[in-house]
């Protein structure tokens, strides 16, 4: 992600520009003079040299919008100074808005709670804060712990910022995305309500059925998909904060986390409550896990509507061609005028990335040992990125290719009179045996079922007219049999 770049570019040239020397309890370290990041956040740097991957922008956030509602709720219980208080917002704010992002360094991969990332917004807002009063950066007149961190612990702000970063991003990104990807699907499955096709089983010819009945699969697959994603949202609903190290809210005034999400909860519209437990809340992520399964069943339905994409329009000619795909860009780089799937192509990437996100958030929730779980930064980064990837995925797909798919209406129509499992509505009326011999002696002779049926006279021109009508198949009712399978 750029944002990620640009913060491991900013941390890797500071380190060679003037420094500062400052103290935590391990001792000294020298930290880039400009930076405003601290003595931890420069440790991190240094313990945790494993990938170019930084935690997500929506985390970071996430982060200062609950140290922005601490500072406020901490300064109305009489636990923290006026001027102090309003430093903190503004810094935090910063924060929120993106315009501190370079500050944020440290890899993913690094402390299984997350608290090399709590500390790096810690000292963060502290030394901006520090600056906002007109102190120097690292003589923490603001400082991290007393003062940013002031009822909290990496062990409850960490998940919370997770659930808070994820309900935003499925309101604001995913779920209108989703909507927007449904509605398309749903207007080709008006569009495409009179146009009878083939339908396939196996991979096999099977009885017809109408390009709009197809695509209202797809757009039902997708309503239930933006349910999953709300069902996701109410997993995330419950946060860890106001539990601390361990759950049972030491160092933590009783009223601190009910405030401090029913801020939060106004300002990102989505709604987020103190944990019934803080035990479970803080040991366990039963919630991430819930939610990435319900993000890897949406990825399962766009893979199955991407791949039937490419299918209906494989060709142009010696496919099935049964529906004309948007052209967007030249197909190869030795075949002239070949064009692929490509949209579809990206999306079903995109789930197999999903899919594979999930296995890691599924691994990363059995890291729960005793009161702690140690795989919470990973956790998120897979989770986070599942959604952002679904979200601009469903928008692209809707806008690039399924907003402007046409029917090949005389190819759905002459394949149908080729298959034989035409044979399937003279069932009832000839016997399952009967039919089957009908279409095996079409398929040797390269004759259609209708006209193999009007050569050995199985029945009267006008009901076999009747009964292999297209139209008719494609609705339930008409004489009972076996109707395949």
């Amino acid at each position: 992600m750029k944002e990620n770049q640009k913060r491991q570019t900013a941390a890797s040239s500071g380190s060679t520009a003037a420094t500062r020397i400052e103290r935590d309890t391990m001792g000294e370290l020298a930290v880039p003079a400009d930076a405003y990041y601290g003595v931890q956040t420069a440790r991190a740097i240094e313990n945790f040299p494993i990938s170019p991957l930084r935690m997500p922008r929506s985390v970071i956030r996430a982060m200062g919008m609950i140290k922005r509602a601490a500072a406020s709720v901490n300064h109305s219980l009489g636990l923290l100074d006026k001027k102090l208080a309003e430093a903190i917002k503004q810094a935090a704010t910063e924060v929120v808005v993106g315009t501190l992002d370079a500050e944020f360094p440290v890899d993913v991969f690094q402390t299984g709670s997350g608290t090399s990332t709590n500390m790096n917004t810690n000292e963060v807002i502290s030394n901006r804060a520090t600056e906002l009063l007109g102190g120097a950066r690292g003589s923490k007149l603001v400082h991290p712990n007393d003062h940013v961190n002031l009822g909290q612990s990496s062990n409850d702000v960490i998940p919370t910022a997770i659930h808070i970063a994820a309900g935003e991003m499925m309101q604001q990104q995913l779920i209108p995305a989703l909507t927007r990807l449904h509605k398309a699907l749903d207007r080709k499955a008006k569009e495409f309500d009179k146009v009878v096709k083939i339908g396939r089983t196996h991979l096999q010819d099977a009885t017809p059925v109408r390009l709009g009945q197809e695509f209202s699969g797809y757009a039902r697959q997708i309503e239930l998909g933006i349910q999953r994603v709300k069902r996701a949202q109410d997993a995330l609903c419950e946060v860890a904060l106001g539990g601390t190290a361990v759950g049972t809210g030491l160092n933590c005034h009783p009223k601190f986390s009910s405030t401090v999400m029913a801020i939060i909860s106004k300002e990102t519209g989505c709604a987020f409550k103190e944990a019934k437990n803080h035990f479970e809340a803080q040991s366990a992520q039963d919630s991430l896990v819930e939610a990435s399964g319900e993000l890897r069943t949406l990825a399962v339905s766009l893979m199955k509507i991407a791949n039937d994409i490419r299918w209906l329009g494989s060709g142009p000619r010696c496919g099935l061609g049964e529906i004309n795909l948007p052209e967007t860009q030249p197909g190869s780089s030795i075949m002239p005028g070949k064009v692929n799937p490509v949209i579809a192509e990206s999306v079903t990437m995109v789930c197999a990335q999903v899919i594979g996100n999930d296995v890691t958030v599924t691994i990363g929730g059995q890291a729960a040992n005793f009161e702690l779980i140690v795989m919470m930064p990973v956790m998120a980064y897979n989770l986070l990125q599942s959604i952002e990837l679904l979200a601009t995925a469903s928008d692209n797909f809707a806008t690039k290719c399924i907003e402007g798919i046409t029917a090949n209406e005389e190819r759905c129509k002459s394949l149908i009179e080729e298959s034989l499992a035409m044979c399937t509505a003279l069932a009832p009326e000839i016997g399952y045996e009967a039919a089957a011999k009908l279409a095996k002696d079409a398929y040797k002779s390269g004759k259609t079922i209708r006209q193999m049926a009007k050569e050995q006279r199985v029945l009267p021109e006008k009901r076999l007219n009747e009964l292999l009508d297209p139209w008719r198949m494609t609705e339930p009712g008409g004489p009972v049999g076996s109707a395949g399978g």
